[in-house]
């Protein structure tokens, strides 16, 4: 087989957050950092993967997943933000509409810090002066990919910064912006039903909001524990779909200490659901974040269970984008993407 494609943009660069966020006395890491892109990219060419450019799409495809208000906010937020705050100042939300909070409906705040609490969930996800450019070009990068497959291609990898399986359809948060493998994967239903096996750490709530009910896509997620773990509140077992496509999501929740061999065979039974839906195709939400070392992960993984994963995908035998989701142990963040697509190719 030809060497794994990759695409990648140099628009990611402009998405740099600060690498802390200060609360008061709290400081809060923010690990989805520039350096994530850069590691990957050499770290993919110097294996001998070719890197391509991304073509822009424009925002048709990706309003087929998010809503008008949201885009308008992240195109707009920064802009209107700087204005009153100086070049220098990250936008980060410090208030979120909870039900509790009053007895009237909830409005959207007109400006200020509270207007990102209205479509953000977290703290943890800044925007910066680059962040809406970064975010368009992370979706093209996923179309990109999508077109590859489309035009016959057996795999890409699309190295998608900032990352998305946690936007949903009129939010973000969790390090991600617009959601490049939902994105993706409606493109690529024109091909047929289209499977999304999410292997990130973290649960992706966004990606489940997007096809919950979808029956043409099926989503399957093998995440840490929800009840421990980010985004907490999705993500359990329980959770299967609804209306015409109840039984199109499965969550498979792992306790924390999960080995190479535990998940594994997890996967393995993962991806019997997927052959049983008969996908045209496959899309991967590829984070890396289960690796042992990750600072915000609990899973216990090595770097020799990447080629494994990579393999045990590789058996669907379906055309397969890889989207390039979460990751954060910098030293180890190239071996272990690279790993999933050497194992992927060498079974193929």
């Amino acid at each position: 087989m030809e060497p794994m494609p990759v695409v990648a943009s140099d628009a990611h660069r402009g998405h740099d957050p600060p690498y802390e966020v200060n609360f008061g006395k709290v400081v809060q890491p923010v690990y989805e950092r520039v350096a994530r892109g850069e590691l990957l990219r050499e770290g993919l060419a110097a294996a001998g993967h070719p890197v391509i450019a991304p073509r822009e799409h424009g925002l048709g495809p990706v309003r087929a997943v998010h809503e008008p208000a949201l885009l308008e906010f992240l195109e707009r937020a920064w802009a209107e933000w700087r204005a009153g705050h100086g070049p220098r100042a990250a936008l980060i939300p410090d208030t979120f509409p909870l039900p509790r909070l009053g007895r009237g409906s909830a409005r959207a705040p007109a400006g200020g810090v509270g207007r990102p609490g209205w479509f953000c969930f977290d703290t943890a996800t800044p925007l910066v002066e680059g962040s809406w450019p970064a975010a368009r070009a992370a979706a093209d990068v996923g179309l990109t990919g999508a077109d590859l497959i489309a035009g016959g291609a057996p795999a890409a990898y699309a190295l998608c910064r900032p990352p998305g399986h946690h936007a949903g359809p009129g939010y973000y948060g969790g390090f991600c912006l617009l959601n490049n493998a939902a994105v993706a994967a409606r493109a690529l239903g024109r091909l047929g039903r289209v499977a999304i096996v999410d292997v990130d750490f973290h649960h992706g709530n966004g990606t489940q909001d997007v096809f919950w009910e979808d029956p043409a896509v099926l989503y399957v997620s093998l995440h840490g524990d929800p009840a421990v773990h980010y985004p907490y509140f999705t993500g359990a077992a329980d959770e299967t779909g609804g209306g015409r496509a109840a039984g199109t999501t499965r969550n498979l929740p792992l306790p924390d200490g999960t080995g190479d061999d535990a998940y594994l065979g997890v996967l393995e039974q993962a991806l019997r659901q997927v052959a049983a839906f008969a996908p045209a195709v496959l899309v991967v939400s590829l984070g890396v974040d289960t690796f042992g070392e990750d600072p915000i992960g609990g899973f216990a993984l090595g770097r020799a269970a990447y080629p494994r994963i990579g393999r045990l995908l590789a058996g669907l035998a379906l055309p397969t984008l890889f989207v390039q989701e979460g990751g954060y142990a910098l030293d180890a963040l190239a071996d272990c993407v690279g790993g999933v697509l050497a194992g992927f190719q060498s079974a193929r």
